[in-house]
């Protein structure tokens, strides 16, 4: 169980992508990275695929106190955010669990980071509206 996952019908990809943005924006997240798989897979191999994009997520003060109890967890930040086309009009969204870092490093204060930015990125999950799936 690394990650948890919502599933958005009669939207566009676009449409999804811009109110997932606007969802972890409300809480407090601002967009590092935005990689765009399915761009990437298209001209580094040829190969065509469904929209797909891997959004860093990273609220500042999180992340600052997460540094502070161990500074080499930038090997886990910011906190990835999938949003991929499963099929037209369907789109899964997903969000990984911070609790994996806990997982990971077992230092006290990362769990205290942890719960909080769980918290946020679940209510982020929950305004999209979408039907939630099991666990990833």
């Amino acid at each position: 169980m690394y990650g948890f996952t919502t599933t958005l019908t009669g939207l566009s990809f676009d449409e999804a992508l811009a109110k997932t943005t606007a969802a972890l924006k409300t809480e407090g997240f601002g967009i590092l990275s935005d990689i765009d798989v399915q761009r990437a897979m298209k001209e580094k191999l040829g190969s065509d695929m469904p929209p797909y994009r891997i959004l860093g997520a990273c609220n500042p003060p999180l992340a600052h106190r997460a540094l502070q109890a161990e500074p080499d967890i930038g090997l886990l930040l910011p906190c990835n955010v999938i949003v991929r086309e499963e099929a037209p009009g369907r789109i899964v969204v997903g969000f990984l669990d911070p609790q994996t870092m806990v997982s990971l490093v077992g230092k006290p204060g990362v769990k205290a980071v942890a719960d909080e930015a769980e918290s946020r990125l679940r209510r982020a999950c929950q305004a999209l509206g979408g039907s939630s799936a099991a666990p990833a």
